[in-house]
């Protein structure tokens, strides 16, 4: 029997989520739910139901796993407490300075309502921290590395978009090559935040902005770009969409770290993910996590989880027998 799988939001995470179920022969979707009027909505699958957002409750025994798709800002805090009270669900919060008190808020609701919580999922949070956990678990001397991109930062791109004068753009956040190469060759440096990523926007101006007022305003922005080497190029529209509509992403994780009575041999781990569309690569692994949270709840099993607390043969439509046979 399939698991049916609920949608909460169609943006591109959503869409993605769409499309990741569909490459999944053991889940259907059964429904999208929407904050803008249903009959706007035109989605891929057929068969499967447009709703309001307000009606997903009366779903709540048709959907064995909702998938939260809203933003980590405003959207996620608010539903993942609020839906896991009829739903199992996944969400992608990813700030992670407030993991714990989103952990703590989905915790109590979803041991009150008896369904399974997992949150944080994607790739960072997600599988860089696993990555991260795998290493210092392996090479408890030593040190940790996140490098991200070359990507489009969204959150990076919709600040430079609110500057005045600014009419769209695009941001990317580019590894320094000289650090990641430092850390590959075994030095374990120590970095500031401008060593280790630069910034480049791609700005479209309104008609008779100021360049330079707006180029100063974006490099000197606070916890955006100030503490960053940061480039504005300032484009076309049109080119802005030929060259820049895309969303890709990825980074590296690594651990560098020593073995041995003396420390003599070193060792480093590397997990790198180059990605095409950030939102897709995120819905596919919300996807898997969701397979997850449906067999955990057929146990019994409640409250909220982490990437950290489920193995990964939870993630996984092959039987124990198969995964054996097939990747150990």
């Amino acid at each position: 029997m399939s698991i049916k799988i609920g949608i909460l939001g169609y943006g591109n995470l959503g869409r993605g989520v769409e499309c990741a179920v569909r490459q999944n022969e053991d889940l259907e979707l059964a429904a999208v739910f929407t904050r803008r009027d249903p009959a706007s909505v035109a989605i891929l699958t057929e068969g499967a139901a447009v709703c309001r957002a307000a009606d997903a409750p009366d779903w709540k025994d048709r959907i064995d796993v909702m998938i939260l798709c809203g933003g980590s800002a405003t959207d996620l805090p608010e539903q993942t407490p609020e839906y896991v009270k009829y739903f199992n669900v996944v969400d992608s919060f990813d700030t992670h300075a407030k993991i714990p008190e989103h952990y703590a808020r989905v915790d109590a609701a979803a041991k009150e309502s008896s369904h399974v919580g997992i949150i944080s999922v994607g790739w960072d949070p997600g599988m860089f921290s696993l990555n991260r956990l795998y290493g210092n678990v392996i090479l408890p001397e030593g040190k940790d590395y996140t490098f991200w991109g070359k990507g489009v930062s969204q959150g990076h791109s919709d600040a430079v978009r609110r500057v005045e004068g600014v009419k769209d753009a695009k941001q990317y956040t580019i590894p320094v090559e000289s650090a990641l190469e430092a850390v590959r060759d075994g030095s374990d440096p120590d970095f500031t935040t401008r060593e280790k990523h630069t910034r480049e926007c791609f700005v479209v101006l309104e008609e008779g902005a100021d360049a330079a007022k707006v180029e100063q305003e974006i490099r000197t922005m606070p916890n955006y770009f100030a503490d960053y080497d940061t480039t504005v190029h300032f484009i076309s529209e049109e080119e802005l969409l030929a060259e820049h509509s895309g969303i890709p992403h990825g980074g590296f994780v690594l651990r560098s770290g020593v073995t041995g009575l003396d420390k003599e041999n070193r060792h480093l781990v590397e997990y790198r993910l180059k990605l095409d569309s950030n939102p897709e690569f995120t819905s596919s692994i919300l996807v898997a996590y969701a397979r997850a949270a449906c067999r955990l709840a057929k146990e019994g099993q409640c409250g909220c989880k982490t990437v950290f607390d489920i193995a990964p043969a939870y993630l996984s439509p092959k039987s124990g027998e198969e995964l054996r046979a097939a990747l150990l």
